[in-house]
């Protein structure tokens, strides 16, 4: 195969920053010194915050400097016991920075096991080196699905096409020459080639681009901005509850100034969700380690919650269903050529593609190269073309031009090798053709004409797992629809063999518009001959039709469908774009790995959405208990003490394991709205019923010691409404569950029974009517809190 010059001199039409390197590339003395010069492509590309950020994002936030000056105050004016709220605050934020920097660790870790290694020339030697030690001016061989990490200039090309869509949005691949400017960001589609580095670091057009999309993030999710958003409500709601109760307290009651000052920062406190927060990024890293263990990078965090909402998932026959490797089975000549003329055609093509596809490797691999025929022009295989050609010079001095691709692209639809390739098609089998060209490859159409010379019958390796992972989405109402660039009957055929039903179609004769192409693809399962840009088009389409898509690819045909789709998953072995595309690389390759994700999103979403409402429902009834206080003018009821009790019984602990636990339900959307229609009710239930016991016992109660019985009946009332509500929320019953809440309740009598606890808490319940009768009351609340909510599910459902 010929190839161009890297050392000539470049036509003038295109400007060249730098001067040529010899084909050789750098030598180490000259990489040495540009080392010393600091011209290293030296990007800071990172998987995750670095520890400062992590602390930083951990330790400042609103809510952590609300509770800080609380607590500061408490630790002055009131005993220790008052101030347990903020070591609790200083415990969460520990557990937080500790999670995050293990979930850091891990990212790093598989980033390491996943990051592309360029191959560059020095000294002569083609040598893979990490893309943060390329330096200007060395020469970057290139081959399909290669990424390209720096801006350059093109050295030497074989075909060499370059998609420019993801910089510039124009979806045809732009041919490359030498001369021409390549930008780091595109990607190799088909042929081969070099090019010189001319910007590196931060001056390639793509550096700030791939940094900021490679960084760790817990933005951009339903769930985070959801959360956001009850936060600004919440301190919408607390600053005027808070100025009442601080003018009620000090002004109005003219306590004594240091219990004054201990009940408003009592009511204050319960008002701040800031637990939410917390298990929310724990929840996140701890499924970044659990995914991590199996293999499984996430290149951005929201993609765990993205895959929880999916509803259909478009999955690539190649290197998800079947394994990369094939195998040839067959080799059917037609029209009377002689077979070993043929084996040595075959062989002849498969040398002179220096980077193989699966099919071409499976013929390299069954037919040897004849050492007399010589390469004089070649036609990469491309994924919107469907075949590749080559021109050789032959032993005896004759010139021949060959093709090989897809039967159903190079013939005619009449001719009868077509049926002949439908039949293998039907038994799953992948069939090429081999065609005699009569036109030169730089033909605009170099297929017509062609004379059809052999099939070549090539056998796949289905995944021994795909089937299982099948029949999980099915279980999980999740839609698979497999689209691949292959023959459709083909297609089918391996896709019924792994349990997956429904006609094949062929996309090629699908509507071209969006509406129509919707409505096929909701009929429709299995879907063949789909071209790069309709597969980006399929998603679109998909989506318009309210799906959340996730499309999992590991070819260069994939990466605008992965760069469009709601959640993009690559293999490990995939090309280099498409793994700088996906939000999810599975390290270990193996499409089993998949249902652990979404399960691990499932879990993430489906349990944060269960133990907010159990903060949420505290804030409302804080608030409400607030505003009551300054409307009736009394004492606020409690003391730090006693709400950080109950938080920790009825929130704290029970919330850390339901978080953890098992769910499977899949994510729905409208996380505020599906937060607040239990958390409004319940915790005005609570609120109401609470203070209806504080008042009740202001009657029953007089003399020295009142107020801290008022609070203790006030407090039972709360805690056992609050029980209520943790029950409710930890349905559906399991064992532990059901121990959870008994170790619960356990944990509180211990605190009514024991003297010292007694004391430490100021708890006691005075006398046997008014402690029956906060009892009864909670038992009401309870009772009309049940009914509320299965109101609230008809009336408002999610």
């Amino acid at each position: 195969m010929t190839h161009i010059d890297a050392g000539a001199e470049l036509d003038p039409v295109h400007p060249v920053a730098l001067p040529g390197v010899p084909s050789t590339g750098l030598t180490g003395a000259q990489v040495a010194e540009r080392v010393a010069r600091g011209q290293v492509n030296d990007v800071p590309v990172r998987s995750s915050r670095s520890l400062g950020e992590i602390v930083r994002a951990n330790v400042f936030t609103r809510f952590n400097a609300i509770i800080g000056v609380l607590w500061l105050v408490m630790l002055f004016v009131a005993p220790i016991q008052d101030s347990l709220f903020g070591f609790v605050i200083l415990a969460n934020t520990g557990i937080g920075i500790v999670q995050e920097w293990r979930a850091k660790q891990t990212l790093d870790s598989l980033a390491v096991i996943g990051e592309a290694r360029p191959t560059v020339r020095r000294d002569g030697n083609a040598v893979e080196v990490a893309t943060n030690e390329i330096v200007l001016d060395d020469l970057i061989e290139t081959g399909p699905g290669d990424k390209i990490v720096v801006d350059g200039v093109c050295r030497e090309a074989d075909g060499l096409e370059i998609d420019e869509s993801l910089l510039t949005g124009e979806a045809d691949p732009v041919v490359k020459h030498p001369g021409d400017q390549v930008m780091s960001g595109s990607f190799v589609v088909a042929g081969g080639g070099a090019f010189q580095a001319t910007k590196v670091g931060r001056e390639a057009y793509a550096a700030q681009l791939a940094e900021e999309a490679s960084r760790f993030t817990l933005v951009h999710s339903e769930l985070r901005s959801g959360i956001s958003t009850i936060l600004k409500y919440v301190t919408w709601m607390m600053v005027p509850a808070a100025i009442g109760l601080v003018v009620t307290q000090l002004v109005v009651k003219n306590n004594d100034l240091k219990d004054a000052v201990a009940r408003t920062v009592g009511g204050i406190v319960p008002m701040v969700p800031e637990g939410l927060v917390l298990l929310t990024s724990v929840a996140f890293a701890i499924g970044v380690i659990r995914l991590g263990r199996k293999q499984c990078l996430v290149q951005e965090l929201p993609a765990i919650e993205g895959l929880a909402r999916v509803d259909t998932v478009c999955l690539d026959k190649t290197g998800t269903l079947t394994e990369g490797g094939m195998d040839v089975t067959e080799l059917r000549t037609l029209d009377g050529y002689d077979e070993t003329y043929v084996r040595r055609v075959l062989g002849a093509l498969g040398e002179s593609d220096p980077r193989p596809n699966a099919s071409l490797q499976a013929i390299i691999d069954a037919y040897p190269d004849s050492e007399e025929w010589r390469c004089i022009e070649s036609l990469p295989f491309s994924s919107a073309r469907k075949y590749s050609g080559a021109a050789f010079s032959e032993g005896d001095g004759e010139a021949s031009t060959w093709l090989l691709g897809a039967p159903d692209v190079l013939l005619t639809a009449e001719d009868p090798a077509l049926a002949e390739t439908e039949r293998l098609n039907e038994q799953g089998l992948r069939v090429l053709l081999l065609a005699r060209a009569t036109c030169d490859l730089d033909d605009p159409e170099p297929a017509r004409g062609a004379r059809p010379t052999a099939l070549v019958v090539l056998e796949q390796r289905l995944r021994p797992d795909a089937g299982d992972t099948l029949r999980y989405f099915a279980d999980q109402n999740v839609r698979a629809k497999v689209i691949s660039g292959d023959n459709a009957v083909s297609v089918g055929a391996v896709a019924a063999k792994l349990g997956l039903s429904g006609t094949a179609v062929d996309a090629r004769r699908l509507p071209a518009d969006r509406p129509g192409m919707a409505q096929a693809l909701d009929q429709g399962t299995v879907f063949g001959r789909v071209t790069p840009q309709q597969k980006r088009d399929m998603v679109g389409a998909l989506q318009s039709h309210g799906h959340t898509v996730a499309m999992t690819g590991d070819g260069v045909n994939d990466v605008l469908a992965l760069k469009d789709a709601d959640i993009g998953v690559s293999m490990g072995s995939g090309s280099e774009a498409t793994r700088a595309v996906a939000q999810i690389v599975l390290l270990n390759n193996s499409f089993s790995t998949l249902p652990s994700v979404v399960a691990e999103g499932r879990r993430v979403i489906g349990n944060i959405t269960r133990v907010a409402t159990l903060f949420l429902v505290k804030t409302v009834y804080s608030v409400l208990l607030a505003v009551l206080v300054v409307c009736w003018q009394v004492e606020y009821p409690f003391l730090p003490r006693h709400l950080t009790l109950l938080s920790t019984l009825t929130i704290g602990v029970p919330a850390f394991f339901l978080a953890l636990a098992p769910n499977k339900e899949r994510a729905r959307p409208h996380f505020v709205r599906r937060v607040m229609r239990y958390s409004i009710p319940g915790g005005v239930v609570a609120g109401a019923a609470t203070f209806v016991t504080y008042l009740v016992a202001r009657h029953h109660y007089t003399g020295p010691g009142a107020l801290e019985a008022e609070t203790s009946a006030a407090t039972l009332t709360l805690f056992l409404i609050s029980m209520w509500v943790l029950a409710i929320i930890a349905r559906p019953y399991s064992w532990w569950r059901v121990a959870l809440v008994a170790a619960m309740g356990a944990a509180f009598v211990f605190v009514l029974v024991v003297p010292a606890l007694q004391s430490f808490f100021a708890l006691k319940l005075v006398g046997m009517e008014m402690p029956w009768t906060a009892v009864g009351v909670a038992v009401a609340a309870a009772a009309v809190l049940e009914l509320l909510w299965r109101w609230v599910d008809r009336r408002f459902p999610a």
